[in-house]
């Protein structure tokens, strides 16, 4: 199960519902305090429901919509590459198409919203059928369908599992199902234990945070042992052997309590009957907990979390390239999100140029989804055009485009790293005097500009000079540096001839 779009509504600085669609890698761009890793963290919040690394408070609440009244915190989520066959209730078999969870684009859509910041209500949003007769079958009991099958004689072969039952309800109804986008809600009744089914499908999603708390109690995320005991214990083997040890360590407890309770009934009938074995059940056991103390530490015993900025960074570069390995070498099917911040964080460029590879890597493993975001115009141009999100303030708020505005016809990775950090660099300069000339418009840009002496050195070794403007100026220095005769150009001029370049390349595209 991998994340198509996720949708943020009131969250921090997003006022306004945005959408986002993610790939299997997806990197977002942007300025400092743009809201990059406010995505990460509600993701964070909506799959981990506040046990993970991000606690939600009132604070997260977008002021402007508090003002207004509007406190709920809404974050919407759309999954693909579903699993064809899910067990929902019981243990009984079934598929999300025929239950009737899809939305029109035959996708899982849930919607998390959380009044005042507080718990989530959780509601699949799904092509539902809205006809009084047969809407509403997964709120019902076994004993509500029976009584619907044997009022309407409806024929069903098998009355003791539900999904049966609704399948058949739903046959019977199918020419007027009168379908709608339905909000289904899984947190109340009989739909409360198929959300606790169907959140076990859901991929799981490991945030890996570039500046956290560096303190013992710290569930610091940079020691990937952590997350590989989560990863593990996913797995559907592992969970079905760790049920099965579960259910018959509570089988033989409830042997020894009775055996007990039996025997002091013999002694003392008033005080056993009084007693009651208290065992809890195998679905709420936290066998996480079990391996918490797992870490990767020093010779001297010194925790990850204690270690340098760099030499957690050097850890957690390798463990993604020995996951990359692994997955490809299980197939691994556990359907799993990496997302990590600032992944360049305080490591030189050839290790970043490494992490960078083995993240992309690591993405095209079966089930496996890369989020990042950067501040490295390096990391940028290793990914591909498709890969980044841009977030960006507009009058009607922020925005996360995928498909880049641009002053360039073209794809250009230099370009997005002018609109997304403000990066002048002379290629990006290149490219724009480059356009330029190739369209035949160096006359008409160069029309009406002041000019400026440049010293050009002639054959022979003589020199003359000439008056162009700033932008030739730069363009004569960046192609012949071996021209010292002239003083070299300034960050701002650079700045400024970029600027003068972008503002007539839009003229003329």
């Amino acid at each position: 199960m991998k994340i198509k779009n996720f949708k943020i509504r009131n969250f921090r600085g997003y006022k306004g519902e945005v959408t986002i669609d993610f790939d299997n890698f997806t990197a977002f761009v942007g300025k400092n305090d743009i809201g990059k890793s406010s995505v990460l963290e509600a993701l964070d919040i909506f799959f981990n429901d506040g046990k993970g690394i991000v606690k939600q408070d009132k604070d997260d609440i977008n002021k402007q919509a508090l003002a207004e009244g509007d406190t709920d915190i809404v974050i919407t989520a759309c999954f693909e590459e579903l699993p064809e066959r899910i067990v929902i209730d019981a243990t009984n078999e079934t598929s999300l198409a025929e239950e009737l969870l899809l939305n029109e684009e035959g996708q899982l859509e849930i919607e998390k919203r959380y009044p005042n910041a507080g718990s989530a209500k959780v509601f699949i949003r799904a092509y539902h059928p809205t006809n009084a007769q047969c809407n509403g079958l997964l709120q019902k009991t076994d004993k509500d369908l029976r009584k619907i099958i044997d009022d309407n004689g409806i024929a069903c072969d098998d009355r003791t599992r539900n999904a049966v039952m609704r399948r058949a309800i739903w046959e019977h109804y199918r020419d007027d199902w009168q379908l709608g986008l339905t909000e289904i809600d899984v947190t109340k009744g009989e739909t409360k234990s198929i959300w606790d089914k169907l959140q076990k499908y859901l991929p799981v999603y490991s945030l890996f945070q570039s500046d956290r708390k560096n303190t013992d109690s710290d569930s610091e995320v940079q020691d990937p042992l952590q997350e590989a005991v989560k990863q593990i214990l996913s797995e559907e083997r592992l969970q079905e052997e760790l049920a099965a040890i579960a259910m018959e360590v509570e089988r033989k407890l409830e042997e020894v309590s009775s055996r007990t309770l039996e025997k002091l009934r013999e002694m003392s009938p008033e005080v056993a009957n009084s007693l009651n074995p208290v065992i809890p059940s195998a679905s709420s056991l936290k066998w996480s907990d079990v391996f918490k103390k797992v870490s990767i530490s020093g010779d001297e015993g010194i925790p990850v979390n204690k270690r340098g900025s760099g030499v957690k960074r050097l850890i957690l570069l390798n463990f993604f390239r020995a996951e990359a390995e692994r997955r490809i070498a299980d197939n691994a099917n556990a359907s799993i999100i990496y997302a990590i911040e600032e992944p360049e964080t305080s490591q030189h460029t050839e290790n970043q140029k490494k992490l960078i590879e083995a993240l992309l890597e690591l993405s095209e493993v079966n089930s496996t989804q890369v989020i990042i975001t950067t501040h490295s115009a390096n990391v940028v141009k290793k990914l591909d055009y498709s890969n980044l999100r841009l977030i960006s303030n507009s009058d009607e708020g922020k925005t996360v485009e995928t498909v880049l505005p641009g002053q360039l016809p073209y794809p250009s990775l230099n370009e997005v790293n002018y609109l997304a950090f403000s990066e002048v660099s002379e290629e990006y300069h290149n490219e724009l005097y480059g356009y330029i000339e190739a369209e035949g418009q160096w006359d008409a840009y160069k029309a009406g500009k002041p000019t400026m002496p440049y010293i050009k050195i002639l054959r022979g070794g003589s020199t003359r000079q000439d008056q162009v403007v700033l932008s030739e100026y730069i363009r004569h220095q960046i192609h012949h540096p071996e021209n010292t005769h002239n003083p070299h150009f300034t960050e701002q001029q650079l700045q400024t001839s970029i600027q003068l370049l972008r503002d007539f390349v839009q003229t003329i595209v």
